[in-house]
């Protein structure tokens, strides 16, 4: 029955990790994988993680399997982080998930269960989104969220796709840090945003991968924290990928906000039967290490202290690129403005591939580099390829 198979394609960001590796050259520069990478071109484990790891060592005294809806401590303190005092926690349904990807795959499933059938996604976005809405048996309606030559959000867009969209209607929203493009919405624009998916009966599917890595733990959240002051019903998805660094440990949540507990606790008891025919119990490790961070107001200000030192980096990074492109592309001086690890290049895919051939570079065809994966050092000679083009 396999002969019936036809071989798919290697998904290119995976590919581009395998021609990295292979290629033997000392000055070489990745700018595709989604990682934080440090002045060394490690990728470090957060000292509040090593020090939560050393303490489950000492004290865990089992390997159990958690349920379904894994940690509920976990969730608890992860959901403080995310929503604050926004929403009354009883009202907020919460299932532990393997990674962002496994809270957007359940999300999609329940939105499918529900009798949801479209869902709006602006593009460009994360290359996985649509294949996860898709496999769910979503329908898929794009807009153009992003304008890559003139590096701005093309807000008028996403107005008009809200506006048509019908009631029941699903929209994928970044809660910040937009992957791939760091286009920044604004406060004024989160209220529009709202008052919109509000009055038109929408449900919101907020995506919250990066917190901490834009503006700071609390100015990434506001406007999702402002969308659920005004809307009745939301999901919000979670990852702990970046924020922790877990990225090996596939970490992540999906939230329902409810109208009342009751509610609450038909979302949450979906939400749990959904994994459980998917892949039964979520792995505990991250959750725990991410529980005993948030749980201790030690290693919670360590771990804060350690990001914000991330994201001031990332920060100088986009200001020295933005300051050295503009030279040839005006409209690029607003990299210093975006946010996030990713941003958007106005290169034809010709380019990018002569930058890979002649130069080391790797990056998508699409253009999309990963600021967070540049050294200092590294910053003036790929600014002087990129002009060079």
């Amino acid at each position: 029955m396999f002969d019936a198979l036809t071989r798919q394609p290697d998904d290119p960001l995976l590919a581009l990790i395998g021609l990295f590796s292979k290629d033997e050259r000392p000055g070489k520069v990745d700018l595709g994988v989604g990682v934080y990478r440090d002045e060394t071109g490690r990728t470090p484990i957060f000292r509040a993680v090593k020090a939560a790891e050393r303490r489950l060592l000492e004290t865990q005294e089992t390997k159990a399997y958690v349920g379904p809806e894994g940690d509920l401590v976990f969730l608890d303190h992860l959901w403080a982080l995310v929503g604050g005092e926004t929403v009354e926690r009883s009202n907020v349904a919460g299932v532990q998930t393997p990674g962002g990807s496994g809270a957007l795959r359940l999300a999609a499933d329940l939105i499918h269960r529900m009798g949801g059938r479209k869902i709006w996604l602006g593009l460009p976005s994360w290359p996985n989104h649509a294949p996860i809405f898709k496999a769910a048996g979503l329908e898929i309606a794009t807009y153009d969220f992003f304008d890559i030559p003139s590096q701005s959000v093309s807000f008028d867009n996403l107005v008009s796709a809200l506006e048509g969209a019908a009631a029941g209607d699903a929209v994928l929203l970044h809660a910040s840090c937009h992957n791939p493009t760091g286009g920044v919405l604004t406060e004024p624009q989160w209220m529009e945003i709202a008052a919109l998916v509000a009055e038109r009966g929408l449900l919101p599917l907020v995506d919250l991968a990066y917190q901490g890595f834009g503006r700071g733990l609390e100015q990434d959240v506001a406007g999702l924290r402002h969308l659920l002051t005004v809307v009745p019903e939301a999901l919000v998805a979670v990852s702990c990928s970046k924020s922790f660094g877990l990225y090996r440990e596939r970490t992540g949540a999906i939230f329902g906000v409810t109208t009342s507990s009751s509610s609450a606790d038909t979302v949450r008891s979906n939400l749990a039967g959904l994994a459980r025919t998917s892949y039964s119990m979520p792995p505990d490790h991250g959750a725990a290490v991410v529980r005993t961070i948030l749980a201790d107001p030690e290693l919670a200000r360590d771990w804060a202290e350690e990001l914000e030192g991330m994201r001031l980096r990332m920060t100088g990074i986009r200001k020295m690129l933005a300051e050295g492109l503009r030279g040839r592309w005006q409209s690029l001086g607003a990299i210093a403005g975006q946010e996030g690890m990713f941003s958007m290049l106005p290169l034809a895919e010709a380019e990018v591939m002569r930058l890979r051939t002649d130069h080391g570079i790797y990056m998508p065809g699409s253009g999309r580099i990963n600021i967070a994966g540049l050294k200092t050092a590294e910053v003036a000679g790929v600014i002087q390829k990129f002009t060079s083009l």
